[in-house]
Formats: structure tokens, C-alpha cells, sequence
């Protein structure tokens, strides 16, 4: 029997789960990882040195999305983002002798990723219920990518190109209400970043947050706990947290 945390969720009375994607959903740092293991000219970097870039690249794009967003910008494809952290990174760690072409290749990456384990499954268990979509900042055509390559059975794709908005402006959040033609009462956000769930409580959603080894490092679990509905976390040994959610949920 699936002992169940505490939680203020009442599945009777949602309608949509609304995930977050890179992160949440996929492992990125595992495909990015064994990009930069087969990249010529990044051989002398030890596996740390790789990680740390890894973290680094993954850091660096956050700093520019919520620069963007305080600064009123609109939302940048998240290619040309990718490239100017990498590129800015490569500069610092005095790597610019990587190829134009490894550049490309290891940006075009980020639109190949494995689901986590306990991704596909959930996904399908809880779609037999609930309207199942993404809201993620980033292209669609990034979105397209992902889920082709990770399998991911999503019912629908909202990105912040296609709403023209950006995470964790609340209008997005109530653009895809509109979208979906529910009241924020009635979705789930799911999300690895504690920033996105504070955004989504605000305009009325219900929270979940997803413990995810790579993310969030620099947040305070603690308080991650005390401000979300349900935190979920897991490890290769038990149920992932997104099974625990299924389990929650349905």
C-alpha cells in the first residue's frame, strides 16, 4: 500500500497539470554531459571540470531569462541564449579555441533529451484523467524536439514564443488559462524551480514541487517545503517523484 504525504490537493477538483519541462520532466545535464565528453576540443577537462561547465551553462540561462524578463523584454529564442552564455563561459575559462561547429553542436543538444525514469508513465497514468500540458520558457520548436526525442506523451505544448510572454510573468500563467479555458483553481503547477511555483501560487494555481538533483542547487529545500502543496522527491532506490504524484493524484 502507497503511503501518502500530507498534502491540500483535492484531485476531484483539478482539471489541468501544468508541467514545466527541461528539469522537470528531462534529465538535460546527462545528454549535455556526453556532448561535451566527445567534444574534440574540451578532451583535457577532467568529468568535474565538464560538470561544472554543464552547471554553469544551466545557471548562466537563467540569469539571462530573468534578466530579460525584469528588464520588459520579449521572449529571446532560447537558441541565441544558449549560445551567448556558452560562448561568454568558453571565453572566461580561456576555451575560445572551440570550433564554430562544436558550438552548434553542443546548443543544438539542448533539443535532445531523455525523460527522466519516472516521467513516462506518470505522464500516461495521469493524462487518463487530467488535460496534461507543458508551459516552459523556451520555443516551441525547442518543445517539439524534446518531446520527440524523449517520448514524453504531453496532450499540449505551451511555450513562451508562442504566447509571446515569459516565466514567471503571471500574465503567461493566465494566458494559458485562457488557453485551456479553466479557472487557475482548477491546474497544478509542476515544476523543479522553486521561482516558477512561487510565480503560479501567486495568480491562484496549486503547487508541486519535484526534487530534481539539478536543480535549484543554490535554494533552501526547507523553505521550498514550507511554501509549495506537495514536495516530492525520490531517488533510483524507491518511486521518483513524479510516480508519487500519479500515486497522489489518481
Amino acid at each position: 500500500m502507497t503511503t501518502r504525504p500530507p498534502h491540500t490537493l483535492n484531485p476531484d477538483t483539478i482539471e489541468a497539470l501544468v508541467f514545466d519541462l527541461m528539469g522537470t520532466c528531462c534529465d538535460w545535464k546527462s545528454g549535455i554531459l556526453s556532448t561535451l565528453a566527445r567534444t574534440p576540443s574540451l578532451q583535457a577537462l577532467s568529468d568535474n571540470d565538464r560538470s561544472r561547465l554543464a552547471d554553469d551553462w544551466r545557471s548562466g540561462f537563467f540569469n539571462e531569462i530573468h534578466a530579460q524578463f525584469e528588464a520588459g523584454a520579449p521572449p529571446e529564442d532560447i537558441d541565441v541564449t544558449h549560445r551567448r552564455v556558452l560562448d561568454r563561459i568558453l571565453a572566461q575559462r580561456r576555451l575560445d579555441a572551440m570550433t564554430e561547429d562544436e558550438r552548434r553542436a553542443l546548443v543544438g543538444r539542448w533539443h535532445e533529451q531523455l525523460a527522466w525514469p519516472d516521467t513516462i508513465n506518470a505522464i500516461e497514468r495521469l493524462k487518463e484523467k487530467f488535460k496534461v500540458v507543458v508551459l516552459a520558457n523556451g520555443t516551441t520548436r525547442l518543445q517539439l524536439d524534446i518531446v520527440k526525442s524523449s517520448g514524453i506523451p504531453f496532450h499540449t505544448l505551451f511555450s513562451s514564443q508562442l504566447l509571446q510572454l515569459t516565466k514567471p510573468d503571471p500574465a503567461i500563467y493566465y494566458k494559458a488559462f485562457e488557453l485551456l479555458q479553466i479557472p487557475p483553481e482548477k491546474s497544478i503547477m509542476v515544476a523543479a524551480h522553486a521561482y516558477d511555483l512561487r510565480a503560479a501560487k501567486k495568480v491562484g494555481m496549486k503547487t508541486v514541487y519535484i526534487r530534481r538533483d539539478t536543480e535549484d542547487v543554490d535554494e533552501d529545500m526547507d523553505r521550498i517545503r514550507k511554501e509549495v502543496d506537495v514536495f516530492l522527491e525520490g531517488s533510483a532506490h524507491d518511486r521518483g517523484p513524479m510516480e508519487k504524484l500519479a500515486d497522489l493524484l489518481l
